[in-house]
């Protein structure tokens, strides 16, 4: 049985949180101010790999803004890797249960590993 003490993703969790919270800074605020709109209209949502998705639409402007917001988590999430000895992947799932999932708001979507889109 797994518990918070011999959880081998939680160190990733505490680094993918601390970088992500950089990425966020770093993201041009333009991109930010589109897909933090087009997530309070359910457009886009977070999914459980970590990065960002089209719920519905999507293209131009915000195609790209969503682009250069996920390629800086997976730059995230690759560092976190190469810390914590995991794979990209885990870490942005990682991500995705202790960090996104919390900032996700009501009324937006999310898309859990195997799933349809959920709204909050």
């Amino acid at each position: 049985m797994m518990t918070m003490r011999n959880n081998p993703l939680l160190p990733v969790a505490a680094v993918v949180g601390t970088l992500i919270a950089g990425v966020a800074h770093a993201d041009v605020a333009a991109s930010k101010a589109a897909v933090d709109a087009a997530k309070a209209e359910g457009t886009v949502g977070e999914q459980a790999d970590g990065f960002l998705g089209f719920v519905k639409g999507g293209g131009g402007p915000l195609a790209a803004a969503v682009a250069e917001i996920n390629a800086g988590r997976a730059e995230v999430y690759r560092q976190a890797a190469a810390k914590n000895g995991v794979t990209p992947e885990a870490a942005g799932g990682s991500a995705f249960q202790s960090v996104i999932m919390g900032k996700i708001k009501p009324g937006e979507y999310y898309k859990p590993a195997g799933g349809g889109w959920v709204r909050k």
